[in-house]
C-alpha cells in the first residue's frame, strides 16, 4: 500500500510539469526525441528520489534541478567521449527536417514555435548559456526570481543581472528583425 501511497502522490505532485519539462528539454537539446530521453531520466530519478523530496515545497523547481543535471551530465559525457560527424550525413538530415511538418499536440509547444521563429531562436542561441537559462527560465516558462535562484544555485541578484543583460542582447541582436515586422523600437542599430 506504501508503494501505491508513493505512486499516486508522485503522478499527483510530478506528472503536471511534463510539459514545461520537455519544453525546456527541447529548448536546450534542440532535438525532440534527446528531449523525451531527457525528460524519462528526469522522472525515473524523480521517482528513485521521491522520498528525499519535502512534499508542499516547489515540486517544479526540484524536476527542473533534475533535468538541468542530467542534461549537464550528458553534455559532459559527450564532450569526453567526442562525436564523429559525417557532414554530407548532416545536411542530408537537416534537409529532411526541414521538409518534415511535426503536428504539435502540446499548447506551449504550439506557442513557442508560434513565438519564436527561426530568427528569435538563432538569437538566442547566440548569446552565452548562462544568459539564455535565464531568459528561458523566466521569460518562457514563467519561473520567478527566487525560484530561478534556487533552480540554479545562485544569488537573486545574479539571476537578475544575467536576465537584465540577456534581455538586452536580444534586444540588441532582434532589433532589425522587430523593426521589419513593424515593431516600434526605441534603440538604434
Amino acid at each position: 500500500m506504501i508503494d501505491l501511497e508513493k505512486r499516486l502522490a508522485f503522478e499527483t505532485e510530478a506528472l503536471p510539469h511534463r510539459n514545461l519539462l520537455y519544453n525546456y528539454a527541447y529548448r536546450m537539446l534542440g532535438n525532440k526525441l534527446d528531449a523525451d530521453d531527457m525528460v524519462q531520466e528526469t522522472y525515473l530519478r524523480a521517482f528513485r528520489f521521491f522520498d528525499s523530496y519535502k512534499r508542499g515545497t516547489n515540486c517544479k523547481a526540484w524536476l527542473h534541478r533534475i533535468l538541468k543535471n542530467i542534461i549537464i551530465n550528458k553534455f559532459r559525457k559527450e564532450k569526453i567521449k567526442g562525436v564523429n560527424v559525417d557532414y554530407d550525413e548532416v545536411c542530408n538530415y537537416v534537409q529532411n527536417i526541414k521538409s518534415v511538418h511535426f503536428d504539435m499536440d502540446d499548447y506551449q509547444q504550439n506557442l513557442y514555435s508560434k513565438l519564436l521563429d527561426d530568427e528569435m531562436i538563432a538569437a538566442l542561441k547566440s548569446i552565452h548559456n548562462s544568459y539564455m537559462i535565464v531568459v528561458l527560465l523566466c521569460d518562457l516558462e514563467g519561473f520567478g526570481y527566487e525560484e530561478i535562484a534556487d533552480f540554479l544555485h545562485c544569488p537573486m541578484g545574479t539571476v537578475r543581472s544575467r536576465l537584465h543583460r540577456g534581455r538586452q542582447l536580444l534586444q540588441q541582436k532582434l532589433h532589425k528583425y522587430a523593426r521589419q515586422r513593424g515593431y516600434k523600437t526605441g534603440i538604434a542599430a
